[in-house]
């Protein structure tokens, strides 16, 4: 039998045979029951784009259109976004915490007027996201340790303006064996494919498909339970992001979109499971995962990236064990 056209992760409870598609909290859609997904069949003809001053800001399922006017308010948030991940770079050694880690975020944003846009979003107390080692993401900051040889993952978001800033890079802790180094190797070449594959009249099932065919060609897995989202005025818009599929599927990709690539890679399975504070997300297997992401715009001839390191810090060189 023929897949459907386009297929979402959903939150759907059990025994719910229609579900609409949901932004998860912090990020992206997923299954309340992990490893369950509806398959729902989008028609072409259902996606709608629309000019985002003509739009509530509000998630209305269709997918925002913006213009230069934008394209500056995004610059300025991204810089910030990008810049808080650099510093970072010289702070996160053995023995930080990751409160400690949350706390430079909340400071750095609140110097430069933004708003980290975690806290308090459908009730999460922390300024971002750390996630250690076997955390896929969402991973809530507290007074646990960082420790030689540890891989975490910060994400960050903040608002100036109205404007959404999001990104997230892997940092090593100290020396790292070779087996996690090469997973950050793959995690960040998965995002680069994912990213080279956005122009005008590509798909968003182009960029999954570039994803999914380099990480499964380097025996890794793609998280299939949380994707990226459309981004600007609006945390997490339209359209999902999925970080698998097949070339030519999904909504066609428009000068003057928004949105954010996030790929999470394990080095085992891809099966993630919720721990029991509703947020933190870990392989079923604990095997190691990572996520590199940047926030863009599509573009005449390609795209914009707004996050990206000021001083070539993106991806830490990594020192080995």
């Amino acid at each position: 039998m023929r897949e459907p056209e386009w297929l979402f992760p959903l939150h759907a409870k059990d025994g719910v045979e229609h579900a609409d598609i949901v932004q998860d909290a912090l990020g992206t859609s997923s299954c309340l029951k992990c490893g369950q997904y509806k398959k729902i069949e989008i028609v072409r003809q259902m996606v709608s784009y629309v000019n985002y001053k003509n739009s509530p800001i509000k998630y209305t399922g269709q997918i925002r259109i913006y213009d230069e006017e934008a394209f500056v308010g995004m610059r300025k948030i991204g810089r910030i976004a990008a810049e808080c991940l650099d510093a970072l770079v010289d702070i996160i050694k053995p023995g930080i915490t990751t409160q400690e880690i949350d706390d430079f975020v909340f400071a750095f944003g609140a110097d430069r007027d933004a708003l980290p846009a975690d806290l308090n979003y459908r009730g999460y107390s922390k300024s971002c996201c750390t996630s250690i080692n076997h955390v896929v993401c969402h991973g809530i900051p507290d007074n646990k340790q960082l420790h030689e040889g540890d891989i975490v993952n910060v994400d960050v978001t903040f608002i100036k303006d109205g404007w959404h800033g999001d990104t997230s890079r892997m940092y090593p802790v100290g020396a790292l064996k070779r087996a996690s180094e090469r997973l950050l190797e793959v995690t960040h070449e998965s995002l680069m494919r994912g990213i080279a594959a956005v122009k005008p009249g590509a798909t968003v099932g182009d960029i999954g498909a570039a994803i999914q065919r380099y990480a499964e060609s380097e025996r890794c897995s793609v998280v299939r339970d949380f994707c990226g989202h459309g981004v600007g005025l609006i945390f997490h818009d339209a359209p999902n992001i999925l970080h698998y599929g097949n070339p030519g599927e999904g909504p066609e990709l428009r000068e003057g979109m928004m949105f954010t690539i996030e790929p999470m890679i394990n080095l085992g399975k891809s099966g993630v499971k919720i721990l029991n504070d509703g947020w933190t997300a870990v392989t079923r297997d604990r095997s190691l995962s990572a996520q590199y992401e940047h926030t863009m715009a599509v573009t005449k001839d390609g795209c914009e990236i707004f996050t990206l390191s000021r001083n070539n810090t993106f991806y830490v060189p990594v020192t080995k064990a």
